[in-house]
């Protein structure tokens, strides 16, 4: 037994002495496997690393001969280390040899060796090696045993991870840590990012690993825990949290794993074998990381990131750390890595040196990703388990237009994607080339392409890209990155500069469209069941007059003689445009009285983005100066598919036939009233989106800056109307079979379309 020599906590106790000794790697590592087996009284202890090629190479051995350390290898899954390396469980055999997963290698001498006991080492779930035990005598390791070994493999496992540990790998080799991942996501935009990667929500780096006071660890444990309950059990029993929700689910979920007497019980197991009150944590995580990453049923790999969460909590609690990472301190062509984040944490980056982002989850309509569409930046979603798979600092490779990423790219990724990146700097050369040609189609449609925007740093693209103005200006964005409500003056001083810097362009600014996933981080909000469709956009205007007075003034003061386009979102009913268009009349007779400049013309236009609109049109339209169609959430709302459920959001077309008969129901109706009409969702952006819509009659397109070039393109090589002719018969025939995506698809084949 292990309490022949002192137990596990002495064997730690000399594993930390051994750490801190001036010793050459291989020399560190010998005397590491020699204590252990020293400890457990066994004839033999070996260390097995995994490398980047699926080899499991003995690194270290007291016992076996001399002359395998660094020869002998199995390959993952083979043999008893290969078996405990892919199950990533322990191994506890009393005949090892007669098992039928035992491999005989010849030159490690170890065939009369019987007793064999075998533990994963794990960080972060993931499988670095494996640390055995064996002896000549038939017998079964104790529990006690097979804990110190774990927790012995803990301290390894950190070992392995340093840089230190890079002069025992062989050349051209690597550890299985550190090799070269791809992840296949979601495209959120298109374009190509090559940087570091930053952690949005980094794991806590344990350092203190061994307790010297075994009692005072369990005390600090315990009051850590208590700490963490309490903040669970003060947010659910906040206001926000009153009622059923998605949020207050998590937070119960988290308040039963944090009282579940199996975790506290291994976690004090842990400590009582010889390790900190974090290095506790870090280990049972790790092994119920390991276990229910090996899982099949989604629901159990749903869990593990609340468990993930959890310990997280607990060891920012227990080392005081709050958060990790300043975000104010980036490197340059910094890549943030997130599981899920929402539009006012991207906002709160250094922008000038951020260039990409991946979540773990998340849909190309969320709003995040149309933030970082806005903010020019590469954004990849639903990178499966990235963010247990890299650490800040590894390099990254983002390709937005295939959606795939690559971690700790292979020097001759890296260099494809750097001559790719030289070829996409040509196409914009090429889109550049095409800024001051006219947006008219072959057979003489004109079609207006402008941007989206919200940041005034946008705005100078205006240029570059040759668009005729500003289609949707999100004001939301200020708010968002402000912390705390900007003043009137405030307000009044970025909408003026937004118009000087467009000049005699067009700006359509949209009013505040906040609530949702959209929360500003100063104005205290209620937790809805389903944000998307609550208390957001002009309803909350509405509700609080003195927000909507505010931005309206601050528009009307703005202008200050110019021409000024309002935009009303989110409106549902012909009442609610009218509400508001009684304040704009109120503050433009307020700046009247006042003696103001007025502006040269005021247009208030309505965006129509929910459904029940549809069958409004005849009562709104000859209310409002002009409309625009907001395609992400119209389709949402349309399809009862919540656009930031990556399981639902991807399943309906948007252009579709019931999608596009809707949108072709407004363009009608538009025409009918003769107001102007424009598209300002992210379709508009899509080269075979976009097409449908100006089949259906749409003439004005409003998109991110990087998407001009490649649709104006596309406008100057087109002859519409025959298209125009086929989409309209298949909308108004409904045959069945008819595919609005296939059938373009044919037409850009046809007319040789670069799409």
């Amino acid at each position: 037994m292990v309490t022949s020599t002192g137990g596990p906590r002495v064997l730690l106790r000399q594993l930390r002495e051994t750490m801190a000794e001036q010793l050459a790697s291989q020399a560190r590592l010998d005397k590491i496997v020699g204590l252990i087996a020293d400890n457990m009284h066994a004839d033999v202890c070996s260390f097995y690393v995994l490398r980047d090629d699926g080899a499991l190479e003995l690194f270290a051995s007291k016992g076996l001969a001399a002359e395998s350390v660094h020869m002998t290898t199995l390959r993952l899954g083979e043999g008893l280390v290969g078996q405990i390396a892919a199950d990533a469980e322990p191994l506890n055999l009393d005949d090892a040899t007669s098992h039928p997963s035992f491999a005989y290698r010849p030159e490690t001498g170890e065939e009369r060796y019987n007793a064999f006991l075998g533990v994963p080492v794990l960080r972060a779930g993931q499988t670095l090696g494996v640390l055995v035990v064996q002896n000549v005598e038939r017998r079964h390791y104790g529990e006690d045993e097979i804990e110190a070994m774990l927790t012995t493999a803990t301290i390894l496992a950190e070992m392995v991870a340093t840089s230190d540990f890079d002069n025992l790998i062989k050349p051209g080799s690597d550890i299985d840590l550190r090799r070269p991942r791809m992840f296949t996501g979601v495209s959120f935009t298109d374009g190509i990012a090559l940087g570091k990667v930053v952690l949005h929500d980094p794991r806590v780096v344990v350092t203190n690993f061994i307790a010297d006071d075994t009692d005072a660890e369990k005390l600090r444990l315990e009051t850590a825990l208590e700490k963490m309950r309490m903040s669970i059990d003060v947010m659910l029993d906040h206001g926000d949290m009153a009622g059923p929700t998605d949020h207050r689910e998590i937070l119960e979920t988290y308040r039963m794993f944090a009282n579940d007497r199996g975790w506290v019980h291994r976690l004090t197991e842990a400590i009582e074998n010889g390790l900190s009150a974090e290095a506790a944590v870090e280990r049972v995580q790790n092994d119920t990381r390991a276990r229910m990453l090996r899982q099949t049923d989604p629901y159990i790999r749903d869990r593990l990131h609340d468990l993930d969460d959890l310990a997280n909590r607990l060891l920012r609690v227990l080392t005081g750390d709050g958060h990790a990472l300043s975000r104010k301190v980036l490197p340059d062509n910094a890549i943030l890595v997130a599981r899920n984040m929402g539009p006012a944490e991207l906002l709160e980056y250094d922008r000038t040196k951020l260039r990409g982002i991946v979540l773990e989850e998340g849909g190309s309509t969320a709003h995040v990703a149309i933030v970082a569409r806005s903010l020019g930046m590469v954004a990849v979603g639903q990178a499966q388990s990235i963010v247990s798979m890299c650490e800040t600092g590894d390099d990254i490779i983002l390709d937005g237009t295939a959606g795939i990423v690559h971690l700790r790219p292979t020097p001759d990724i890296e260099q494809a994607y750097i001559d790719k990146v030289k070829v996409s700097a040509k196409r914009r050369a090429h889109y550049a080339a095409l800024k001051d040609k006219p947006s008219i189609t072959r057979d003489g449609v004109a079609i207006a392409l402008l941007h989206n925007s919200g940041l005034v740093a946008d705005l100078p693209m205006l240029d570059d890209t040759g668009a005729v103005g500003v289609g949707l200006f999100r004001t939301e964005l200020q708010f968002m990155i402000a912390s705390k409500l900007p003043k009137l003056s405030e307000q009044a001083e970025l909408y003026a500069e937004a118009m000087a810097i467009a000049g005699d362009r067009p700006v359509v600014f949209r009013l505040l469209d906040i609530g949702g996933d959209k929360v500003l981080p100063y104005q205290r909000s209620m937790t809805e069941e389903n944000p998307a469709m609550g208390f957001r956009s002009i309803r909350l205007g509405l509700e609080r007059p003195g927000l909507l007075r505010t931005q309206i003034r601050a528009l009307l003061l703005a202008a200050n003689g110019r021409p000024l386009k309002i935009l009303v979102p989110m409106v549902t009913e012909t009442f609610e445009f009218v509400r508001t268009r009684l304040v704009v009349d109120k503050e433009v007779d307020r700046l009247r009285r006042a003696g103001a400049p007025l502006p040269s013309r005021l247009e208030l236009g309505v965006m129509v983005e929910v459904p029940s609109l549809l069958f409004e049109l005849d009562q709104l339209l000859p209310l409002a100066d002009f409309v625009s169609i907001g395609s992400n959430d119209l389709v949402q709302f349309l399809t009862a598919s919540d656009r930031a459920n990556p399981r639902v959001a991807k399943v309906y077309d948007p252009i579709g036939m019931p999608r596009l008969r809707a949108i072709r129901l407004v363009v009608d109706a538009a025409r009918r009233y003769n107001i102007p009409i424009t598209m300002c969702g992210e379709l508009a952006g899509k080269p075979l989106e976009a097409l449908a819509l100006m089949a259906v009659g749409m003439t004005r397109l409003s998109m991110g800056p990087a998407s001009i070039g490649p649709i104006k393109e596309l406008i100057l090589n087109l002859d519409l109307e025959p298209i125009r002719q086929s989409v309209n018969a298949a909308l108004s025939d409904g045959a069945d079979g008819i595919s609005i995506r296939q059938l373009l698809q044919e037409w850009i084949d046809k007319q040789k379309l670069p799409v």
